[in-house]
This record gives structure tokens, C-alpha cells and sequence, in this order.
């Protein structure tokens, strides 16, 4: 858990340098007519708008949805309280209990991190990506996605999540600085010199307190705290995976979809394949 919150600070830090630009793209995209989309499923129809905040996002999911690249697939991997998610062209003709998720079409896209004005509410939809081991930049999948539902959180909860990620504000820090001297701390090693180390450690650690101290501490703006107190949602995956749009009708649907059975890998047990339609 400690782990993951410092990953989640180090994207949130990099959100604040971000804010400035998002809030002056935010008044150019204010004029600029969202596109709407219908995923009809077995459960019933939920209909979409897509931000244009985020238009390499937009622009290949209405690209896909167009193509008619969802069509016939399924929301293979349901988990209650947090998301539902499809889009793996390999469901489309999977069988019955196969694992799936694997599925891609052939490209990332960059990752488009608009925060905090676009973060994980419940009904945002999101783009699905690999892990940072190997995706360092986060690039978002090229066409698997979920859509939120996560959980409602106290005012006594969201203040703490706060207060762990500001307590390990100086030891993100540090583990950055570190990361940043791999080649000099490797030759350290390799001399044995455990003075240089110890040193060196020092240095790191006198120099992320240098800069937590130039930092403001991290809070979650009015609005997220009312949306993840009122609606709920995933505060844990903002700044780590790209916001792109969110449910306007049908959130109903999502709800029964997040309630269905599933098997070991998240599965649900019976099909619910989607076709994804472009409304305007």
C-alpha cells in the first residue's frame, strides 16, 4: 500500500505543474461541442461523451467506435466497487472461460493526464494500460478501457489519504534522486566504498528535503472530494491512468454489469458483448 501511494504521489506532483496549462486549455475546449457515443450491451445502453481535453483519447475511440472495432466484443474483466472494462478485440470470439485482456490494436496512445480537473469519479471512463515496469510513460492501450464505479469514501478517509501522501512526500523524493544516480552509486559499489555511499545517502536525503520543502502539500480539490463523498469513485488511479469522458445515461447499466458473477480472472460467467455507435 505504502508503495503504491508513492507512486501515486510522484504522478500527483507532476499534476501540480500541469494544473496551470489544463485550466487555460480547459477555457479554449469550453466552446468545442463534446461528442456523444451509445455502448448498447446485454444489460441495456449507456451513452457516453468523450472530453476534449483529451483529443488523442477522443479521437481514437470515435475512430474505433466508427470502424465498428467493438462490436461484438465483451466487457471481459468486471470487478464490484471498483470498474467494469472491454475492449480486448480477442474476446470477440473467446470461449467460455477463456482468459482475456491481453488483447491490443497494435499502438499506444500517449498517456493525456489532465488533472485534477478529469479524475477516476464514478462513471469516468478511462483507458486501460500496462504496468509501469514496462511502461514507464504509462501510454494508454489503444482501445481497452473501463468505466469507473469504485466506492463512496468519508471526509475522514479522503483527509487521511492526504496525509499519507504528503508523509512520504520526502522519501518519493528520494527515491527519485536515487534512481537518478544509478550510475554513481553503482561505482560506489563496485569500489566498496561504503564511506562514498554513506555519503552520497546523505547528499540524497538532505536534497529531497530541499525540495518537499519548496512543495505544497497534496489535497484533493472541492471537487473531488464531494464527487468521491457523494457518488464515490477511485481516487487511487488519478494521475496514473488517462481520464477521457464519462457516463451521461445509463449508469444504472454500469451498476447491474458491476454485480454480475465472474470467475477467477474477473470474467463474467455469461457474455456481455457491446457495439459501440457514434452519436454525433
Amino acid at each position: 500500500m505504502r508503495k503504491h501511494l508513492l507512486i501515486t504521489l510522484s504522478l500527483l506532483f507532476a499534476g501540480f505543474i500541469l494544473t496551470g496549462f489544463a485550466q487555460n486549455k480547459k477555457v479554449n475546449m469550453e466552446n468545442q461541442k463534446e461528442t456523444m457515443l451509445l455502448i448498447q450491451t446485454d444489460l441495456g445502453d449507456i451513452k457516453i461523451k468523450l472530453y476534449n481535453e483529451t483529443p488523442q483519447h477522443r479521437d481514437n475511440f470515435i475512430k474505433l467506435a466508427k470502424e465498428g472495432f467493438y462490436d461484438g466484443t465483451l466487457f471481459h474483466r468486471v470487478i464490484k466497487d471498483f470498474m467494469i472494462q472491454g475492449g480486448d478485440p480477442d474476446s470477440r470470439k473467446a470461449a467460455k472461460g477463456q482468459m482475456l485482456g491481453s488483447g491490443d490494436a497494435g499502438y499506444t496512445v500517449p498517456a493525456e493526464f489532465v488533472y485534477p480537473q478529469l479524475f477516476h469519479k464514478k462513471g469516468a471512463l478511462s483507458a486501460a494500460r500496462q504496468g509501469d515496469e514496462v511502461n514507464p510513460k504509462k501510454a494508454s492501450s489503444g482501445c481497452q478501457f473501463y468505466i469507473v464505479t469504485g466506492k463512496k469514501y468519508s471526509e475522514g478517509q479522503i483527509l487521511n489519504m492526504e496525509h499519507q501522501m504528503n508523509h512520504g512526500k520526502v522519501e518519493q523524493i528520494f527515491s527519485n534522486l536515487v534512481s537518478k544516480n544509478t550510475a554513481k552509486i553503482k561505482k560506489l559499489r563496485m569500489d566498496r566504498d561504503k564511506e562514498g555511499l554513506y555519503e552520497l545517502q546523505e547528499e540524497l536525503i538532505a536534497e529531497a528535503k530541499t525540495i518537499a520543502d519548496t512543495m505544497p502539500d497534496f489535497k484533493f480539490t472541492p471537487e473531488q472530494v464531494k464527487a468521491y463523498t457523494t457518488v464515490g469513485g477511485t481516487p487511487h488511479l488519478d494521475n496514473q491512468y488517462t481520464v477521457f469522458g464519462e457516463v451521461v445515461e445509463g449508469m444504472e447499466v454500469v451498476d447491474s454489469i458491476q454485480k454480475v458473477k465472474t470467475n477467477r480472472s474477473d470474467r463474467p460467467e455469461e457474455d456481455i458483448r457491446m457495439k459501440v455507435t457514434v452519436l454525433d
